[in-house]
């Protein structure tokens, strides 16, 4: 799929390192400001390296697509098949065949570009040829650019969870879009 001239395309293994790049100069930048630098490191070392983008892009319920703009990849999206495991945030989304939109991130350079929209299309697309009837994510709640930014793709707050950035607890919203 193509934004002008960023290609939206289905990750590979060969990308890992690349994309574990991206996520280091991304995550940061969606974390509240309570967020500790040795917390963000450690959640980058241990759920955004380059063997852990392996083992996802190896992970048959999981989707890693890519933003490309000339041969660099510029963002990314991360889609997991499948009911939430947490049980709190399985009863806030809708029934059914449900697809959670885990990680979308685009560099700072490329904001306001059309790629972050180019990611959603394809990544809505994806889990609508998966079978899935909605798609989820969590947005932490201090994250108002990206709030407004799903809000804005059709997604609406349906409740809350928490998610732990090394050793800190965060409140998210939980957004949901019906496909």
């Amino acid at each position: 799929m193509t934004n002008s001239s960023v290609v939206v395309d289905r990750a590979g293994l060969w990308d890992a390192e690349a994309l574990s790049d991206v996520a280091a100069a991304t995550f940061p930048l969606a974390c509240p400001p309570e967020a500790t630098a040795g917390d963000i490191e450690i959640f980058l070392e241990q759920m955004l390296s380059g063997e852990r983008f392996g083992e996802y892009l190896s992970d048959p319920a999981r989707t890693v697509l890519k933003a490309v703009e000339g041969d660099e990849i510029v963002g990314y999206a991360m889609l997991v098949a499948g009911r939430p495991s947490d049980p709190d945030v399985a009863a806030q989304v809708s029934a059914g065949e449900v697809v959670e939109l885990s990680k979308m991130y685009v560099l700072p350079g490329h904001h306001g570009s059309g790629v972050a929209a180019a990611l959603m299309e394809a990544a809505v697309d994806t889990a609508r040829d998966a079978g899935a009837e909605t798609v989820w994510l969590g947005v932490n709640q201090a994250n108002e650019r990206a709030r407004k930014f799903y809000a804005k793709h059709g997604f609406r707050q349906v409740g809350t969870k928490t998610f732990v950035v090394g050793s800190q607890l965060h409140s998210d919203f939980v957004f949901e879009r019906a496909l």
